[in-house]
């Protein structure tokens, strides 16, 4: 139970301290250059990916970096004939920490620049070729955390997976939120990285569906994880060796 609660901890603090760093990014892109679109999701995005490679350095080793509840759910589901992924019943945990985390970061990022705790987004981000994009994201996202996990090439996991990140931020039409909890936990900062509430069931399900298209891809491709030369620990998650995580656009 205590190794739990630890793992539960570093998905919340974790989720929390990305959607810290997307929101906070995008509101000192905003206040440093005013009008200046293209400027500002640069700057965000500047600012993800290196906060995105570093979480996934930190919290990698303890929990695996999910951070995402697609990617704790494709862990789930892609290990659940070896037992090498989380359980069902850490995996809901998982979600749960994570959206917590998530609320709690934007929270914390409105406060560190005197805004209102909780202020909810005006932004509408509801429209096919959004859920397309979000699709695409989330799908590439799965793909590349278990090609790395699969493929024994997990060191490169901090590079690859915020590189993903940083070329959807600019390569999708919703700007690669990727990220059911993250979605939601955007929804409390009416900023420059906010959603509107009522777009945020659009951009869940497609993530959902990216999701699934994700792991076909990935049994595609990976059909199995390569034999490994020691047994993993109880518990261990497959998605600790590549250090998943993910990912918030804008």
């Amino acid at each position: 139970m205590a190794t739990l609660v630890r793992r539960l901890l570093s998905e919340f603090i974790g989720t929390g301290l990305l959607v810290a760093v997307v929101v906070g990014s995008g509101i000192m892109a905003v206040r440093l250059s005013p009008g200046q679109l293209g400027l500002e999701l640069l700057e965000d995005t500047l600012a993800t990916v290196a906060g995105l490679a570093v979480l996934i350095v930190v919290f990698a080793p303890v929990s695996g970096a999910h951070l995402n509840p697609v990617v704790t759910a494709a862990d789930w589901l892609l290990a659940r004939r070896s037992g090498a992924g989380v359980s069902g019943r850490d995996a809901l945990a998982y979600m749960v920490a994570q959206t917590g985390g998530a609320i709690g970061g934007s929270v914390l990022a409105n406060l560190m620049f005197a805004l209102p705790a909780v202020s909810e987004s005006r932004t509408a981000r509801s429209a096919p070729h959004l859920w397309l994009g979000e699709l695409v994201a989330t799908a590439g996202l799965v793909l590349v955390v278990f090609a790395l996990a699969r493929s024994g090439r997990a060191v490169l996991a901090p590079v690859v997976v915020a590189g993903w990140i940083g070329a959807a931020y600019w390569a999708t039409s919703s700007t690669s939120f990727a990220n059911p909890a993250v979605t939601i936990g955007r929804a409390f900062s009416g900023t420059f990285a906010g959603i509107a509430p009522g777009s945020v069931p659009g951009f869940v399900l497609a993530q959902l569906v990216g999701g699934a298209v994700g792991v076909a891809l990935v049994l595609v491709f990976y059909p199995a994880r390569p034999a490994a030369p020691a047994e993993p620990a109880a518990g261990a998650s497959e998605t600790a060796a590549a250090g998943a995580v993910s990912p918030a656009g804008n």
